[in-house]
This record gives structure tokens, sequence and C-alpha cells, in this order.
């Protein structure tokens, strides 16, 4: 009896883990699905070639995606496969692009090695007032306490969660919601801030 041969997708997926090395990150961004839905959504590993997000509705394996990613802009492709809160996505994009992506991907592991709290380019700490104001999405004014800040982003203890990839306002400086924590959550601040400043400005109301 003839063993059945493997599906040419499933073989270009294990080509495609093969020829590329997937590397953590953690970006923000916004995905389309095939029938003009949009939904934000979080990067959590990708490779010139694929992309796993975090989601909040997945579509079908195969269905076409356009996904808008922080720093890497429009990306193209289909849904390989699904997962608990996610999917994974294939890359369309010329050789060209995909060398360009290469690039910038290893510049992201570089310059911020984002996933990895222990290796963050801006060296956290914590202010001598922690006591902040927080603006959550819904407009609503809370107090919260601030665990540690950098230039790029701080984490916050507050029983408040808002979803991952909401705008909020610590103290004057806005940022988005990129993981939650097991006390509250962490943001990233939509503009980097001034090292001699920062301190005043997330502390401020």
């Amino acid at each position: 009896m003839a063993l059945p041969q493997p599906k040419p997708a499933m073989r270009a997926l294990s080509e495609e883990r093969r020829r590329f090395q997937r590397v953590r990150v953690d970006l923000l961004g916004r995905y389309m699905l095939q029938d003009r839905r949009e939904f934000p959504c979080q990067v959590v590993n990708m490779s010139p070639g694929g992309i796993a997000l975090l989601a909040p509705v997945s579509g079908q394996p195969g269905e076409r995606i356009i996904a808008y990613v922080d720093h890497l802009g429009r990306l193209e492709g289909h849904i390989a496969r699904t997962f608990q809160n996610g999917f994974a996505m294939t890359i369309s994009s010329t050789s060209r692009k995909r060398d360009k992506l290469a690039a910038q991907l290893t510049w992201l592991a570089n310059r911020h090695l984002l996933a990895s709290p222990e290796d963050r380019r801006h060296g956290r700490f914590t202010p001598r007032n922690p006591i902040s104001r927080l603006i959550m999405p819904n407009g609503v004014n809370v107090s919260c306490r601030i665990i540690d800040v950098s230039q790029s982003g701080a984490g916050i203890a507050t029983e408040q969660r808002p979803p991952i990839g909401a705008l909020v306002t610590l103290g004057k400086v806005q940022g988005r919601v990129v993981r939650h924590l097991e006390d509250g959550f962490a943001i990233e601040f939509t503009r980097l801030q001034h090292a001699d400043f920062i301190e005043d400005a997330v502390c401020g109301g």
C-alpha cells in the first residue's frame, strides 16, 4: 500500500523553519483578516519567512492576512497554523525584502532584546516616589505604583490590566501595554524619554 505523500504546504513550512532562524521579539501591531476585520496583535517571534503573533481573533489556515508591525511595516502572507491565543503566518516577499527583514530582525534583537527583561538596552530603576497616576483606555484616572522604569518603558503595579496593545498614560507619558505581570502590567512608551527627566514625567500628573 502506497504511503500518502506529504502536502506541499507542510513541506514548504518545514523548509521555512530550517532556512530561517526565528527571533524572539515583542512588537505591537495590527492585522487584517480576509473579511477586512482588523484587530491589535503582539508579535512574539518571527523570521524573514514567518511570524507568530498573539491575537484576539484567529482566522482559518490558508486565509490571507495583512499585518502592520511596529518597526517592520506592512507584511502579507497566509495563516500557516493556529494556536491558543494566536496564530502563525507565512510572509510573502521577494528575496530582497527577506534580506531586508533579516537585517531588521538582527537589529531588533541586538537593539532591545525586547523579550528578555535581563538584557534591556535601557537600565531600569525604581523612582524615589513610586506612586503615580494612570489614565486607562476608557479615560478613568487611577492610582498606581511604578515597579521600575527606563527611558523606553515601565512596569506598573495595579489591579487594573488593560488588554495588550491598549494605550495608557503614566503620569505625563503615553505608552502601550506590551505584557501582563503577576501584579500589574508593563508598558512601552510611544516615545523614548530623556534620562534626566523621566522620573518627573512618569510621576507627574
